[in-house]
């Protein structure tokens, strides 16, 4: 398929029937998600792989009792830093010029162009900055999964401090924002799968300014 077919065939999967995802698929879902940009390179956001059944069952305790939690093959939690810091950024920068054979010093300009326009700035707004980068991760992994004909339910019902807890998050640095179920839809149960695909039109969607 092509990518628009690609996305035709998805949708938020409601039910999943338990059956797992082959590990080729799944490396090749989150390598995708690896390789999603991110401002500045930072990559600011960890994810975690879960097909622990009783971990699992906690979550879906504080994530609105969703099935797809439970019934899925893994579940993806998107967890963000919960601020920006000039350590964190050097590890990156250190790192990224490491790997390209690159001098030290290289980026210290950049980095210090950064870090004064982020050290000003609040823990909060540090937070949500570093979140919408996991949301960018999220939309390759979704189609990443639909590429695999591997089904994905993207969720932010969940109470993420709770999640935080179970995943002992906070001595991370780490806050989770948000879930992707990975799986395959339960095609005689789930009420959505044969539902019409609606979108804003065209028209409405798209203003063209030339």
């Amino acid at each position: 398929m092509n990518l628009i077919d690609t996305l035709q065939w998805r949708y938020a999967t409601k039910k999943m029937n338990g059956n797992k995802v082959p590990q080729e698929k799944l490396d090749y879902i989150l390598e995708a998600t690896r390789l999603t940009p991110s401002s500045s390179g930072l990559q600011p956001y960890k994810i975690f792989v879960i097909s622990n059944a009783d971990l699992l069952e906690k979550i879906k305790n504080v994530g609105m009792n969703q099935s797809q939690i439970t019934d899925c093959s893994h579940l993806l939690v998107f967890a963000a830093w919960d601020g920006y810091s000039l350590e964190r950024i050097t590890a990156v920068f250190e790192k990224t010029l490491a790997e390209r054979g690159l001098p030290a010093n290289t980026m210290d300009d950049y980095k210090k162009t950064l870090w004064g326009l982020y050290e000003p700035l609040s823990t909060e707004w540090h937070a949500n900055h570093a979140a919408h980068q996991a949301y960018i991760a999220m939309g390759i992994a979704i189609v990443a999964a639909a590429e695999q004909k591997v089904d994905a339910t993207p969720m932010e019902g969940f109470i993420p401090a709770e999640v935080d807890k179970l995943l002992g998050l906070q001595d991370q640095g780490l806050k989770s924002v948000l879930m992707l179920p990975l799986g395959y839809r339960d095609e005689a149960n789930d009420w959505l799968i044969n539902m019409k695909k609606v979108r804003t039109p065209k028209e409405a969607f798209i203003t063209e300014i030339k």
